[in-house]
């Protein structure tokens, strides 16, 4: 087995560097998972995993140009701008969303950047979304100090801003925004106080360094994210990167466990891309250290399994859901 496994007992590290991430990922897959599982068992129950429900609150009509994204402006999707929510709408879907077991709900607005005044508003969603017993999240995209007090102000307990992929591959899939933009943003959130949830998507053409370079530079962040979304691409007719190689579900499941072992004690979720994983597929997820899902049939504009899938996989699996970590 590998010698640089993360100590049970050791301080968090920051300071990975890619031959040693690279020598996690090359691993047989059997060790690879034990290690992961082994992490996993010292810091969680293995048989629990929090549930997010996550609603786009304001849809389509960004001016970015992410090659993976159906609501940017710039490409034909067939998708329907649809202008900011009423409290009221949002409110039904998030109580819907607890009455079916989620415990955060996140929502996430195509912005580049929000106007205060759409901040003001966000911020009424999720005070009312708390006032249910439920904790918040929510991606609007870059945030000014002002507006990022704001939200921290209101309650927020999570800010979403994933790196999407590594900073050498990033303008290959995004040219209207740097690398050095998302990583301020992130700065902001956590010096205001607010947690933050961060990952990125795998499948967009990258290759292996990129994969292992995007966790190195989730894990060597000054604190790791409270919660580590990894996202499988799901191809949209119209984007870019509709008709990619699709990733070999194998190395989708090693990018779980490396980022398990990186970062131990953060919450990694399997995000999109579940409606094309098999049972099978998501169950070794979770044996690799994968502790939470996003469910409900939407994914902001993309399709995820209906949510009796996912409690039956759970009932199949003896897995519980399992309550905030962070109340």
């Amino acid at each position: 087995m590998s010698s640089i496994l993360v100590s049970n007992n050791s301080a968090l590290r920051h300071d990975w560097q890619l031959n040693e991430v690279k020598a996690l990922f090359n691993q047989p897959f059997n060790d690879l998972l034990f290690q992961a599982q082994t992490v996993h068992r010292a810091h969680f129950d293995p048989n629990e995993v929090q549930i997010s429900s996550l609603l786009s609150i304001k849809t389509g009509s960004c001016s970015e140009d992410c090659g993976y994204c159906p609501q940017s402006a710039r490409y034909d999707t067939e998708l329907t701008p649809e202008a900011l929510m009423p409290i009221d709408d949002v409110l039904k879907s998030s109580q819907m969303a607890k009455d079916q077991g989620a415990t955060r709900f996140c929502m996430g607005a195509a912005w580049r950047s929000p106007k205060d005044k759409d901040v003001a508003r966000v911020v009424e969603m999720v005070q009312g979304v708390k006032a249910m017993g439920m904790e918040t999240c929510v991606t609007l995209g870059m945030l000014t100090d002002e507006q990022t007090q704001t939200l921290k102000e209101g309650g927020l307990d999570y800010y979403n801003h994933n790196l999407d992929t590594s900073e050498d591959y990033y303008s290959e899939v995004i040219t209207t925004r740097t690398y050095q933009d998302r990583l301020d943003t992130l700065a902001r959130v956590r010096d205001a106080g607010i947690n933050v949830c961060c990952g990125g998507i795998v499948g967009m053409g990258e290759n292996d360094d990129d994969r292992a370079n995007l966790l190195i530079e989730l894990a060597n962040l000054p604190k790791h994210p409270e919660s580590v979304p990894i996202n499988m691409l799901v191809q949209v007719e119209g984007t870019p990167l509709m008709g990619s190689e699709e990733l070999e579900p194998f190395m989708f499941i090693r990018m779980i466990a490396v980022a398990r072992l990186l970062m131990p004690q953060s919450r990694v979720r399997l995000s999109a891309g579940r409606n094309d994983m098999s049972d099978e597929m998501q169950a070794l997820c979770f044996f690799a250290g994968a502790n939470s899902i996003f469910y409900g049939d939407k994914l902001l504009t993309t399709d995820n399994p209906m949510t009796n899938r996912d409690l039956a996989l759970f009932e199949r699996l003896g897995v519980r859901s399992a309550g905030s970590s962070y109340a």
